[in-house]
Formats: structure tokens, C-alpha cells, sequence
């Protein structure tokens, strides 16, 4: 591997609207943060800890192996969640921290590192990883995120909605392009992310990162070196993910 230093950080929150104690189903006899965790710890990151707002989720961290902090019961978004960690662990202004969404079973090890060596190759505040989409009920998915990035691998905009809007006939070689839930921060950066105010595209899709966009902050976008099926967000995808795991966590070389 290649010498990097990075954080990674996966918040966990208790109650979920429509999958109760998400974070805590049961993918092949492990719970679902610890499963993320796992992949995370083979990423070569120098910690993972899951950040969680819940003794039921700190208890089955430590079962598990994973190292977890108790956090704010009362933080408005995930990425409050990963600050309080993050200050907690006194890191510097420039050190990389990945954050994992808690509910991304199948993100491959080798996309955190990917995520964090292109941080620090092009000295980036910010970044996220994306993938095509293929299918065109992906597209129709509202829990399914998409993007658009311009010619710079910079982030356009992000929208639970078909983006972009096909009034005409799509040309040829366009692709299509997928959210995935990870985000890589400079520790400054993630400073700065959490004291702008909640904005109005943010609220009207329920997408925070728009925040940073709305407020004139670039979020880099790469591809992810290795397919990434969607996130949790329903029972069915839950079972899904569950007919789809079943191989060993891989490191990457």
C-alpha cells in the first residue's frame, strides 16, 4: 500500500423511519455499521470509528471488535455526528477523515482508500466517489442520489430526481451518474461544512451536501474504482444486500 494517513468515521443513528434500528440488522451474523466498519478497518485507515448516538449500537460495536463513541443524541445531520469525533481525536486542520454512511454494507475497502489517495494527491478540501448508472430505473429511484459534474471532476449538483432532465435524445457515450455515500473531508473543511446554515436546496431535497454547494464549495467527484451496489434505505434493499454478502471482507494491495 501506499503511505497514507486517513481517518475513517461511519455515523450510526439509532432510529430510522422506515427500517427501525437500521444500523444494527443482521447481515450474515453481523450487525449492518459493523459490517461497514469491517470493510473500512481493511482499507488501511489508521482508525475507524463508528460514531453512533446509541448504547444499543456502542454495545454491538464492542461485540464486534469496532471501535465506537457515543455522540449528541441531538445532531441534525451525520456529518455533526463525525465532527464531534473528529474533535474529539484532536486531529489537524490538514489530516484526511472519510466518512462512510452507516448504511453502505458494500462499499468495497479499496473505494475508502481510493477516496482518500486522491485527497491527497490533488490536495483536495473535499471529494466523493460516483457510478454510472446503467439502469434506467436506478435513474427513476428517488432514493437512489444523482449528480451531474462538470469537465474538472467537480460536482454540478446532486438531486433525488433524473439529472439531467432529458427534454432531448440523450447523445451517445453520455453516462449517467450515481451518488455514493462516501465523502472524504480535510479536517478544516468538515469544520467549515458543519457552521454553514442549513440551505433551501438542501431542505427541499434533503440532501446536505448541497449545503456546500449552495454555498459556493467545490465537492470533487471520482469513479469508483469498483462497483458499489446502492446503500440500505428500505426492507428490500435490505434483503438484497443480504442475498448479495456472504464473501470475505477483501484488503486492498
Amino acid at each position: 500500500m501506499s503511505d497514507i494517513k486517513f481517518t475513517v468515521v461511519i455515523p450510526a443513528r439509532y432510529g430510522s423511519t422506515r427500517l427501525p434500528a437500521k444500523a444494527l440488522a443482521d447481515i450474515a451474523g453481523v450487525p449492518m455499521v459493523c459490517r461497514v466498519a469491517q470493510t473500512a478497518q481493511a482499507s488501511g485507515a489508521g482508525r475507524v470509528i463508528v460514531a453512533c448516538d446509541d448504547e444499543r449500537i456502542l454495545d454491538a460495536c464492542g461485540a464486534h471488535g469496532v471501535r465506537a463513541e457515543l455522540t449528541c443524541k441531538d445532531h441534525p445531520s451525520g456529518t455533526d455526528r463525525v465532527l464531534e469525533v473528529a474533535l474529539g481525536l484532536a486531529l489537524s486542520d490538514e489530516e484526511i477523515l472519510i466518512n462512510v454512511q452507516g448504511d453502505e454494507p458494500c462499499m468495497p475497502s479499496v473505494a475508502i482508500r481510493f477516496l482518500a489517495e486522491r485527497m491527497q494527491e490533488g490536495q483536495l478540501a473535499r471529494a466523493t466517489l460516483m457510478q454510472e448508472i446503467s439502469d434506467e430505473s436506478e435513474l427513476l429511484n428517488a432514493n437512489i442520489v444523482k449528480m451531474v459534474v462538470d469537465r474538472h471532476h467537480r460536482a454540478m449538483y446532486f438531486s433525488r430526481s433524473p439529472l439531467p432532465f432529458g427534454r432531448n435524445p440523450v447523445p451517445d457515450g453520455f453516462r449517467h451518474w450515481r451518488h455514493i455515500g462516501i465523502y472524504g473531508y480535510r479536517i478544516a473543511a468538515l469544520k467549515d461544512f458543519v457552521a454553514l446554515p442549513s440551505s433551501a436546496l438542501e431542505r427541499i431535497e434533503a440532501l446536505e451536501q448541497l449545503r456546500l454547494l449552495e454555498n459556493g464549495r467545490s465537492i470533487h467527484a471520482f469513479e469508483s474504482p469498483e462497483p458499489v451496489p446502492p446503500g440500505i434505505d428500505t426492507p428490500e434493499d435490505l434483503e438484497a444486500v443480504r442475498r448479495r454478502l456472504g464473501s470475505p471482507i477483501r484488503t486492498p494491495t
